[in-house]
């Protein structure tokens, strides 16, 4: 630390952090304040060898109400029934929620059937993540892949692939969950923050008249959402694009900087420079306009989908809040 000058890159290797969602939003700042340092992304390696048994803890032993039976029901990730406030959450859940990048390391310790396995139900759990399978920790490059990611300048995802991605029933814990929404007027702008505080502050779903959430009230026994990420990529009627990135309670609603189309003028996708991803280049080609895409990483979200989407129609398309 000695060294004087600007730091090319500073690397935060956080093993004994159980949660790094504690951590991104000291680094991530907004813009106006003028910090040299802003956060590029969350990388976290995965053990392809030992994961699953790390997602499949049963639920700690400090909890009173605990039983050997109730324990070993916990083990089981596709069983349905749970105790307490729903699927024990594990160190792995939350590393790989947040994660931006996810290294699957010793694939050669596993078999092409079991590396498959563990495939599907890491990138249920995020489905928005990059995945790359190594061996010995080695990587094609350094930029693009662990540096240079630029994970919260822009918001990049394949709507089908993360569809594809989030298996919903392969780990009950945290999902990934897509949701298509028509163009906003311009207007809808403060109704948008308003909901966002809400499912992201308050861990409630918002109805049409109030803040009260439709799953969440006092004599509800349906778990409150708690979201860990969220991302979104959302067209205005006035031909201007928000998006939106999300770390727990921590959000931004900015201008899109990929250039949309322009009807009659072709699809612009030759003005995007190589830095965007191939996913900016086949949504302008798709009429980015048309729809809107939402991404949600979190818990306790898996069985509400329509009842967010509605929320968010009535509440925000509709101005109703």
């Amino acid at each position: 630390m000695d060294r004087r000058g600007a730091f090319d890159y500073i690397l935060l290797e956080t093993t004994g952090l159980a949660d790094p969602g504690n951590l991104a939003p000291l680094f991530w700042v907004d813009e106006g304040l003028g910090s040299t340092i802003y956060l590029d992304g969350i990388v976290t390696l995965v053990d392809a060898k030992n994961i699953l048994k790390s997602l499949n803890e049963p639920i700690p032993s400090e909890i009173p109400s605990e039983t050997p039976n109730q324990s070993k029901s916990y083990s089981n990730v596709n069983n349905e029934k749970h105790e307490h406030s729903g699927p024990h959450l594990t160190t792995a859940h939350l590393q790989i929620s947040h994660a931006d990048v996810l290294i699957l390391n010793k694939s050669d310790l596993v078999t092409p059937e079991e590396l498959e396995i563990v495939k599907e139900r890491i990138t249920a759990i995020n489905g928005l993540a990059k995945l790359h399978i190594t061996e010995f920790g080695a990587t094609p490059k350094l930029e693009g892949v662990l540096l240079d990611l630029h994970a919260y300048d822009r918001v990049d995802f394949n709507l089908e692939e993360v569809k594809a991605k989030g298996h919903s029933h392969l780990d009950p814990t945290i999902t990934t969950l897509t949701l298509t929404t028509p163009p906003l007027p311009p207007s809808s702008i403060p109704h948008l923050d308003a909901w966002l505080r809400s499912l992201l502050w308050d861990s409630t779903i918002p109805t049409p008249t109030s803040f009260t959430t439709t799953t969440n009230s006092s004599s509800s026994s349906t778990p409150s959402p708690e979201i860990h990420r969220l991302k979104a990529r959302l067209p205005l009627t006035n031909n201007t694009t928000k998006t939106i990135q999300a770390v727990r309670e921590i959000f931004e609603i900015l201008d899109d900087v990929t250039p949309s189309p322009t009807p009659g003028t072709g699809t612009g996708a030759e003005s995007v420079s190589e830095s965007k991803s191939e996913f900016a280049k086949g949504e302008m080609e798709n009429d980015l306009n048309s729809e809107g895409k939402i991404v949600l990483i979190g818990r306790n979200i898996r069985d509400v989908e329509g009842i967010l989407l509605e929320s968010f129609l009535n509440c925000v398309v509709e101005g109703m809040m």
